[in-house]
């Protein structure tokens, strides 16, 4: 039989990515993890967020506005093998002379910047004959958006192709300008050649705009997390054992059993009263919640959190550091609030829990109705009452089971289909200068 051909995937290209955060924000989303390893065999321009969230007079926000005047001010920078541009540009896109003025500024700094870092000159040719099947370029960039306002960039970039990776209801978040925001999202759309839906919501509303919708849900890094396993509960081939690492300190020294979230602790996604009423209804259980308070939501109070003595705000970690802190968990919680913006949201940390083998409850997300492996109810009796279920159940053997099935959700597996699905894009005459 003969040999099956290497996953295809995008290889020699030139990326412009118009992303929705800052690369170096406190946690790591989709953009990070797709950018980062598409720039190891292409090259990638990465445009940070456009402050499309109007800003609040607070600590984080005015930090933040000080950082990017900083580096605004500078070239762009390499970092995690691509190059990041931080734009200039006024965060209040409620006004339309603001709009113009962004529109302007942006088309100015990422033509400067794509000069600087040589995208737009000649490009590889991809996948020669007897290597890995690759995808002709016309040695002009992808244009690869996570926000539509990226549409100031098709005359300037003349992009081979156009993507827009939707991974969120931004306009259902508040302080963003929700008018413009759909206005500009449905021409972006409308001259995409591909979009990315990471949650079944947002996969339905893009159908009604675009005739090229992939429903690619949020995965993980699933051999980083295969590590939190515990050695009974790893592979029985020692050629394939990941390294095992060791439990997080803080996590371990809290009672058991621990239940942990990782992720951003923001009142505007989680359910911060259902979490006290789940720390007061099992009061010898640990809650621990891994992550930085208040990113995009600055205003987020958690003093009810802090009153409770079995639950422990533990603060960020590096997100290669996770593994450690999940080898120390019992169990992963996913306690979203049910809300506009919740609805379209596939959680990353769905797939990160069960990579490390964990046993996951959650609120009913829309988006996790399919995923089987998710046990789910809607208050904090029902979640106390799976929590003791799943707990009470759980081995090595569940364990290793679950992580194993989770190794089909990865980052790099999710390449490969973004890439078959460009592949299956039909052809079109070059775009011209508008």
């Amino acid at each position: 039989m003969a040999a099956m051909p290497p996953p295809s995937r995008l290889r020699g290209r030139e990326i412009v990515c118009v992303g929705f955060a800052d690369w170096e924000a406190d946690l790591w989303t989709n953009q990070q993890h797709l950018m980062s390893r598409l720039a190891r065999e292409n090259r990638v321009l990465f445009v940070e967020s456009l402050g499309l969230r109007r800003p609040q007079l607070a600590g984080r926000d005015l930090r933040r506005i000080s950082r990017r005047l900083r580096k605004g001010l500078r070239p762009p920078r390499e970092v995690d093998g691509l190059h990041v541009l931080s734009p200039l540009v006024v965060p209040l896109h409620s006004h339309r002379a603001v709009r113009a003025l962004n529109r302007r500024l942006l088309r100015l700094q990422v033509r400067r910047a794509t000069r600087r870092v040589g995208i737009g000159g000649t490009g590889e040719q991809l996948g020669g004959a007897g290597e890995q099947p690759g995808i002709s370029s016309e040695q002009r960039p992808i244009l690869w958006a996570y926000v539509p306002q990226a549409e100031a960039l098709i005359d300037v970039l003349h992009p081979e192709l156009v993507v827009y990776h939707c991974v969120d209801d931004a306009a259902a978040v508040e302080g963003i300008d929700a008018d413009s925001f759909r206005t500009a999202e449905r021409r972006y759309v409308a001259q995409a050649d591909l979009v990315l839906a990471s949650a079944p919501a947002l996969a339905a509303r893009m159908r009604e705009l675009s005739a090229n919708v992939l429903y690619a849900p949020n995965v993980a890094d699933t051999a980083l997390f295969t590590r939190a396993l515990a050695p009974e509960s790893a592979q029985p081939d020692p050629a394939t054992q990941p390294e095992h690492v060791a439990p997080d300190p803080a996590v371990a020294a809290l009672p058991r059993p621990r239940i942990v979230f990782t992720g951003a602790v923001v009142a505007a996604k989680l359910d911060l009263p259902l979490l006290t009423r789940l720390a007061r209804l099992r009061p010898d259980w640990s809650l621990a919640l891994v992550g930085p308070v208040g990113p995009g939501d600055p205003r987020t109070d958690v003093s009810m959190l802090r009153e409770l003595p079995n639950i422990h705000l533990l603060g960020p970690r590096p997100y290669e550091r996770l593994p450690e802190v999940l080898c120390a968990a019992d169990a992963g919680l996913i306690p979203y609030a049910i809300n506009s913006i919740t609805n379209s949201v596939f959680p990353m940390k769905v797939y990160e829990y069960l990579a490390a083998g964990l046993p996951v409850v959650a609120t009913p997300l829309p988006a996790l109705a399919d995923v089987s492996e998710v046990a789910t109810a809607p208050d904090a009796q029902g979640i106390a009452a799976l929590l003791e279920r799943e707990l009470a159940a759980d081995t090595p053997e569940r364990r290793a089971e679950r992580s194993r099935a989770a190794a089909a959700h990865s980052w790099d597996r999710r390449l490969e289909e973004i890439a078959a699905a460009v592949r299956a894009l039909p052809g079109k005459p070059a775009r011209g200068r508008a």
